[in-house]
C-alpha cells in the first residue's frame, strides 16, 4: 500500500475521532502535549510527522493502533492523492 494513502487514512481517522469526542484541534493538541500545527499535519496525512507525535495524539484520544490487512482504497481516497 502507498505510504501516502496509509498516512491519509490515519489522519482521517484521527480527525473523525477528534470530532466525535467534541474536541477542537487546539484542545486535542493541548491534551496530547503537541502543537495545533502538528495535529493539522497528522490530520492531513503528512509523511514527515514523527511517530512520537502520533503516539501522543492516539493516547490523548484514548485509542491504540491495530494492524489489519490492507483494503482497497476508495475512489475518493485515490482521487485525493491526485489533488495534493
Amino acid at each position: 500500500m502507498d505510504p501516502a494513502l496509509l498516512s491519509q487514512r490515519i489522519g482521517n481517522q484521527v480527525r473523525s475521532m477528534r470530532l466525535s469526542r467534541g474536541h477542537t484541534q487546539a484542545q486535542l493538541a493541548q491534551l496530547a502535549g503537541t502543537t495545533r500545527q502538528k495535529l493539522i499535519e497528522i490530520e492531513h496525512g503528512s509523511l514527515s510527522v514523527a511517530m512520537n507525535a502520533y503516539a501522543r495524539v492516539f493516547a490523548a484520544l484514548g485509542s491504540e493502533v491495530k494492524l489489519v490487512p490492507v483494503s482497497m482504497p476508495t475512489l475518493e481516497e485515490v482521487g485525493d492523492l491526485f489533488n495534493e
